[in-house]
């Protein structure tokens, strides 16, 4: 017997066509301009200067700004750097904060309440530039890589999600490993750890782009331009305008292809070289994405 379809009153059909609406609107208004950046960087170079900003399509097509970029020695090290120095974060980052909830979730630890204030304190009273420069100074990690992937190894936000986490793992299930004779790490490594899977693909989505789009750290602790990430380089060029970084000097005192690239193209080819990563990995997570940030909003 077919089921009879449920009708929607005129209130409710209001309320799905505004929903709707404003999602779509969203959706345009997040990928409208990365469709510009795209656009300004494959057209061709004596049509972007007449481009706005509303084009989603290229005026002619030329690869240059792509293959200038891809081919860059200061671009390809920034690549690798800022892979090398997110990567490392990330999985230092994960490890760290998923061992310091686990035992900050345990209600036998003792001077738990006192270690978890600690960690509230540091969310509102974050140290500044001066010390932390200073810290890394006399600890010798001044243009190393270590400055960068040390920088908030553990964030208390992302710490308090996992705490939550834990916290709301059925004790049964911890009791039962631990008579079939489990040890404490055992217990963790076995049982919690596969549980926190929503939450821990969260919480490394949350460290790999925090790092990846930082570079002030880099910028002031790294003065070694051969281990700039790519966000530095992305600055030095974009916000300081420097086009001889990528073009180089040769090529644009003379009358080469390389110099008759607009900077403008230049820029967005940058721009969107940053944002792929990102775009990249998100997907490949996005199924635990809402179930972990949802984790310990409701205990039931």
């Amino acid at each position: 017997m077919a089921e009879t379809p449920i009708r929607k009153t005129p209130l409710e059909r209001l309320e799905y066509a505004i929903i709707v609406s404003t999602l779509l609107f969203l959706v345009v208004m997040t990928v409208q301009p990365l469709l510009n950046l795209l656009a300004i960087s494959l057209s061709d170079p004596a049509n972007v200067a007449g481009m706005n900003g509303l084009t989603i399509l290229p005026h002619g097509f030329s690869p240059e700004v792509w293959g200038l970029l891809i081919q860059h020695p200061q671009v390809q090290r920034g690549v690798i750097n800022s892979i090398f120095i997110t990567v490392a974060s990330t999985v230092l980052g994960v490890a760290f904060t998923a061992l310091m909830a686990w035992g900050l979730s345990r209600p036998n630890l003792p001077g738990r309440r006192f270690l978890f204030i600690l960690v509230l304190v540091t969310i509102v009273f974050e140290p500044g530039i001066i010390p932390d420069y200073f810290i890394n100074k006399r600890l010798g990690l001044l243009d190393t890589y270590w400055a960068p992937i040390l920088f908030k190894l553990v964030n208390a936000w992302y710490l308090i999600i996992l705490i939550r986490f834990f916290e709301e793992i059925p004790q049964e299930l911890l009791e039962a490993s631990e008579l079939d004779g489990a040890n404490p790490f055992q217990v963790f490594w076995t049982v919690a750890l596969p549980l926190a899977k929503p939450a821990l693909a969260t919480i490394t989505l949350f460290y790999f782009v925090f790092h990846w789009n930082e570079f002030f750290r880099a910028m002031i602790y790294l003065n070694d331009q051969s281990k700039w990430p790519l966000q530095v380089v992305l600055r030095q060029f974009v916000v300081e305008g420097d086009k001889l970084m990528i073009v180089g000097k040769d090529a644009s005192d003379s009358y080469s292809g390389a110099s008759q690239i607009n900077i403008r193209a230049l820029k967005a080819g940058m721009i969107l070289l940053t944002i792929v990563p990102i775009l990249a990995i998100y997907p490949l997570i996005l199924k635990f994405f809402t179930k972990g940030t949802m984790s310990g909003a409701l205990k039931g």
